[in-house]
């Protein structure tokens, strides 16, 4: 009854309204910059549906988007593409190269873009970071086990291995320690590398092509046991031929431990929240925030402005307390999509983030519908979430499937002919 007297924007922002007034606020401390200096954002109203590419050879890409998605003038919602740039991965020198041909191709074909900054998931370059447990290979170093996760509350429990299913269960390197002093240096050196590169090309674009950095993404799912998760025993796993290793996968609404091994003593004793007994939720949560905040910081003193900034926060279970983590006083949240891609707005940790958030915006950064096969099922789905003209962006999980779906790819043309949100 309530949806037929109001629009679909008027009752979000209803139902918005009175979220603020029940939901709790007590997790974020965060230090809030003036206001003032992000109101310009509130007043811009494009949204875009981003596809997320490989980073490698990207032209084919961008040609072919160029071609088949052309932006219609005076509507509000045009095509955008995204690329992960793992900075911990690569040389500074190969990312660099990487990032500005980037750009390059994104102002050749006027497409607006992303730039997504993981120093997280990946960190095979580092291994002065990683390597404490092997003499014969680059970076060992015995401290190293401070700047990787623990299984207990000693150095002695430092990991060396990790877990991931994206599609399937893979080895990774262990989870960093996100609050160590080593780790942080190492990351905020490569936003010093790279986001200024993002700003000048930003600053240098002609006033009709400014629109083309939608923002820069900092974390990807930022989580701890989750995207490397432990084993009991991983370590000696470690030394075992992977086909021996366990094939129970994680267990994501069982927080905090998801049904593996907990981890996260390193990180919390680090950051001093606690040093024995049994860690929490409350625990892990904070820091994921702690860490998104500080990449934040560091982002805006680079000269990223709040409505050009995203955050990308982990969630696997209902309205637990990761999902506030991706809040801020410097970006603008996002988190990812799945379970509710069909309409962002059943997922109620995420409504009640935004409910206490003064950001301009908030972003599905990683985002695929599963259900149904149809246009009308895409095209319904997308627009649940553009229906709120705070959503920025909807950035599918990849193009490399999504551009294969000719349903998919017919849905976001009749988006961007109807520039409306499907109610």
């Amino acid at each position: 009854m309530i949806a037929k007297t109001f629009s679909a924007g008027v009752f979000m922002r209803l139902i918005l309204a009175l979220a603020t007034g029940l939901c709790e606020v007590n997790l974020m401390r965060a230090e809030q910059p003036p206001d003032s200096v992000h109101t310009r954002a509130a007043s811009d109203r494009e949204q875009f549906i981003v596809f997320n590419i490989s980073a490698t050879a990207p032209a084919p890409v961008f040609q072919e988007v160029a071609r088949e998605f052309k932006p219609i003038a005076g509507r509000p919602l045009r095509v955008g593409l995204g690329a992960v740039f793992s900075y911990l991965r690569h040389s500074p020198e190969q990312l660099r190269g990487a990032l500005e041909e980037f750009l390059k191709l994104a102002q050749l074909h006027s497409i607006p873009v992303v730039v997504q900054l993981d120093g997280e998931q990946w960190m095979e370059a580092r291994p002065d970071l990683w390597n404490w447990w092997d003499p014969k290979a680059p970076g060992f170093n015995p401290s190293n086990r401070f700047n990787v996760e623990w299984s207990g509350w000693q150095p002695e429990d430092a990991v060396r291995i990790g877990w991931r299913n994206w599609g399937h269960i893979l080895r990774v390197l262990p989870s960093p320690n996100l609050m160590s002093p080593a780790y942080r240096t190492a990351c905020h050196a490569e936003m010093n590398r790279l986001v200024p590169v993002i700003v000048d090309w930003w600053h240098a674009l002609p006033a009709d092509q400014r629109g083309l950095l939608i923002g820069v993404k900092v974390g990807w799912e930022s989580s701890i046991g989750v995207n490397a998760w432990y084993y009991p025993g991983g370590n000696q796993l470690a030394a075992q031929p992977p086909a021996l290793d366990p094939t129970n996968g994680l267990r994501g609404s069982l927080v905090p431990d998801r049904g593996m091994a907990q981890i996260g003593y390193a990180a919390v004793t680090t950051a001093g929240l606690r040093r024995s007994g049994h860690i929490t939720e409350s625990d892990l949560a904070e820091v994921v925030r702690l860490h998104l905040e500080d990449l934040s910081r560091r982002a805006a003193e680079l000269g990223l402005p709040r409505d050009k900034l995203f955050t990308h926060a982990g969630g696997w279970k209902d309205d637990e307390l990761l999902y506030g983590s991706a809040v801020n006083g410097f970006s603008c949240p996002g988190w990812s999509f799945y379970r509710h891609a069909d309409d962002p707005h059943q997922d109620t940790a995420v409504q009640k983030a935004l409910a206490r958030c003064s950001a301009p915006y908030w972003a599905a950064v990683e985002w695929l519908y599963r259900g149904t096969n149809s246009v009308e099922s895409w095209t319904r789905s997308m627009g649940k979430a553009f229906v709120d003209p705070r959503c920025r962006f909807l950035c599918m999980y990849n193009w490399e499937n999504v551009g294969k779906n000719p349903v998919a790819r017919e849905a976001v043309r009749r988006m961007l002919d109807s520039s409306q949100p499907v109610r």
